[in-house]
Order: structure tokens, then sequence, then C-alpha cells
């Protein structure tokens, strides 16, 4: 009988990586530059210094280094939670009947549930290295609030967090984390600032977006040089830092002797999509191996399927530079629904680069109900109850996995388990009951304006 991979595959702390790894390093083409939406012209690194820590701006920037060295404390942080595992779904696989083999890596074995923690101890650590007071940040579905919240908690930095009010609503849970760690919760758009006064004058009744969220908390950071802003998804320096992600994924796959087929991720700002792909997509760029890359996002939000790729503001207000990107417009207010983190109106401009470029191969679109049903069956089969988020990746690896059936091939898919859903019960009870719908917005809704 020939030898069984493990049911997880575990990395040492000496193989937590000690450097993150840059895409744009590798690239001969670069993204476009981000531009100042007050003199039109390329965004350099002062003009950040308002918004951003020092040392995040220089990242933000950066296309030249292949590698960027991690600092010894926030590898320290790391050892708390990481490495995460590699896992091989072999129920999943017999439940589906397929020949191919399906490895996940989850990122939920934190008290955030997701991946984001990877990217807040570094900001939160240079904060405080700057001699910051505190930061301001936005927050979808709340993972990134509360992994941001942990961050600062434990460097000693004061936090705000604007979460967007239709997730604040569904996840009370998540406010009472967020606050348990010493931060500040505002359900957004809000009342105490010009950019959340703006929208609720125009729009009383929204759930919020994103968009939204993050014009005021870059509202109250520029106001106050003690504080500045951050964010855990969309921008070139959230990425650089989930490459913990891939780099430990393709580490022990090569323990086991493996290289991903088909790597899947899902895709909201790009932050885990990113990090999942970015050694894979060094190898493609060097000619050393090919991947097939699939980026799955909510038929709600459709920023890569149905998007224009074009300059656009990353908020509502319109006061962030202009990046190029596949977006629906910054005006754009996403449904309510349960896509949780995926509900952003633009696509992270290097992977909109990227899946300009052909070297992400593909982009698709799916329902929350189908998305749904992947999840169920895959929290039957593996035990773990996903997040909405890591279900669209879910959704696409069984997709892929029945064709692999209908073919006889035996393909390796890769996909990124970004986080649990254990604070997404109101989804799971709307599913299960039967009451869950889809929305897919109009031509007209995602025409930007």
């Amino acid at each position: 009988m020939a030898k069984q991979d493990p049911y997880r595959i575990y990395l040492t702390e000496e193989q937590i990586p000690k450097q993150w790894l840059n895409i744009r390093g590798f690239m001969k083409d670069k993204p476009d530059p981000m531009i100042h939406p007050g003199t039109g012209k390329p965004i350099v690194k002062e003009d950040l210094l308002p918004i951003f820590c020092d040392e995040l701006a220089a990242q933000e920037l950066d296309e030249d280094n292949k590698y960027v060295d991690i600092p010894d404390e926030v590898r320290e942080f790391y050892k708390l939670y990481r490495p995460s595992p590699l896992c091989r779904a072999y129920n999943l696989e017999k439940a589906l009947g397929t020949p191919a083999k399906i490895y996940y890596k989850f990122e939920g074995n934190n008290t955030s549930g997701s991946h984001k923690l990877n990217a807040a101890v570094p900001m939160a650590y240079y904060a405080k290295e700057q001699g910051l007071k505190g930061l301001t940040t936005e927050t979808g579905a709340g993972q990134w609030g509360t992994a941001l919240s942990i961050a600062c908690k434990y460097y000693g930095l004061d936090l705000c967090v604007y979460m967007v009010s239709g997730s604040f609503k569904q996840k009370p849970y998540r406010k009472a984390v967020i606050e348990t760690y010493g931060a500040k919760i505002i359900a957004s758009p809000s009342n105490t600032t010009n950019a959340g006064r703006a929208v609720l004058a125009e729009h009383p009744d929204t759930s919020g977006s994103l968009g939204c969220a993050i014009s005021e908390a870059v509202e109250v950071a520029v106001q106050d040089p003690s504080l500045r802003y951050v964010l855990g998804s969309v921008m070139n320096q959230v990425l650089l830092h989930q490459s913990v992600i891939g780099i430990e994924s393709k580490t022990a796959m090569e323990q086991l002797n493996a290289y991903p087929d088909i790597i899947i991720g899902c895709a909201g700002g790009g932050s885990n999509l990113g990090g999942l792909i970015a050694p894979f997509v060094a190898d493609k760029l060097e000619g050393k191996a090919n991947p097939y890359i699939i980026a799955v996002e909510p038929a709600s939000c459709p920023s890569l399927t149905r998007g224009t790729y074009a300059y656009d503001f990353g908020d509502i207000a319109k006061i962030t530079p202009l990046v190029k990107m596949y977006t629906l417009g910054c005006e754009f207010l996403p449904s309510p629904n349960h896509a949780g983190g995926l509900r952003y109106h633009g696509m992270s401009p290097l992977v909109s680069k990227l899946y300009h470029d052909k070297l992400i191969d593909k982009a698709i679109s799916a329902e929350q109900t189908k998305v749904f049903e992947a999840a169920k069956l895959f929290a039957q089969s593996e035990t773990i109850l996903p997040a909405p988020e890591s279900s669209h990746a879910i959704y696409a690896a069984v997709q892929e996995a029945l064709k692999c059936k209908e073919s006889g091939e035996a393909k390796t898919i890769l996909f990124g388990l970004t986080g649990t859903g254990y604070f997404d019960m109101t989804a799971y009870m709307d599913f299960n009951a039967g009451t869950m719908g889809d929305y897919i917005p109009t031509d007209e809704e995602i025409k930007i304006k």
C-alpha cells in the first residue's frame, strides 16, 4: 500500500519565513503608479507620510526588492500562531469521488479567525517603532478589525475601527472581541466624520461600504499627527506581508514533493489571494512553473469579472490616491449579503495587474447560495466551519475537482482557507432555513459615475 500524505503538514518555527516576497520585484512590466488626486502626478513617498507609517509608505512604493526582511520582533509574534498547517482534504476528495488531490492552507488558528493577523502585526510594530500614539482603520466583516485590535494591544497602541454598518449589525460579537482588546469600534457611515455625514445625508438607510469606512478612518488619521491609517487589504504593503501564506504553502508542498497544478483564492480586496499566490507567481515570472491560478469573487460585488480596469479612488469621499484597478466605481454600495470581507468596490492594483497580464489565469464570480452549499459540504467533510469569504475558494475547488472526476486527471489543487465562520452563524442559519437569496447587481449599478 502506498504511503499516504499526512492530513496536516506542519512546518517548524525555524521554517517561518524570514523574508516577505515582493511580487513587484519579479515583474518586468510594473503596475501603473498611484496618482496624487490633487496634482495628477505619480505618488512619491512624501505624499503618503501623512497617511501611512514611514516604513509602510516605503514598502508601498518598493518595486525593486524581491524580498524584504521580516523584523525579528515580528517573527517572534508570528510564532504565537504560525506556521499554519497545510492540510490534505481527504474526506472532501472522497465525498466528491475525485482523483484530484486537494490541499488547503488553513489560516484560522488565531483569535481573529483569519489570515489578517499576518499584516496587522507588522503594521502595528512599525507604528510603535515610529513612536505613534495609535492607528485608525476600517473593517468589513470584522476579521481585520479584530486582528488589528490584537496587534495594537500587544504593542500598546490606541485603535479606532470603522466597521461597515451592515456587518456591524450582523456580527455583534465581533464588536465584543474588538472592545475586549481595548479598541474603539464605530458603525460606518457615522456622524463622527464629514465623510460619514455626507453619505448618511444622501443614503440615510445605507448598510455602508468599505469605501465609506475607509474615508472615515483616513479623515480621522490625517487630522492628528500622532495617528496613522492602516488597512487590511488592497495595497501593496498588505500583499507583501501576506506572502507568508504562499511561502509556507510552497515549503510544505516541497516536503511532500508536490507542486500545485491549480491555485485558488477568494478575492475581495486581494490580500489572501495575493499572499497565497506570491511565490507561485514568482515561479511563473521566472519560467520555473506555470500553475493555473483562479480568483473567486462574490456575484454581488464582481470587480474582476464585471468591473472596469481604470484609475479610481479607493474610497467614497475621493480623498485617497487614484489607483489603477478593476473597479465597480468608488461610489458603488454593495448588497449587505453574507460575502463578508469581499464587498470592496475595487481589486488590489497588483492583483488587477496580474489578472490583466494573464498571470492570474481566470476570475469567476459565485452566488452566495452556491458558495454556502460548498461551505456546508466542506464543513461536513473536513469538520472546519469555513468563513463565507473562504467558501468562495472552496466552491471553485469543488468545481475543479469535479472536472478532474470527469476527465480522470489527478491534478493537485491548492486553495486558501482564509478563516473560520464562527461569527457568521446568521448566514448559516439563513442558508439552512432556505431563506438565503442571491443578489446580482445590474449593469447600471456598476457603471462608473
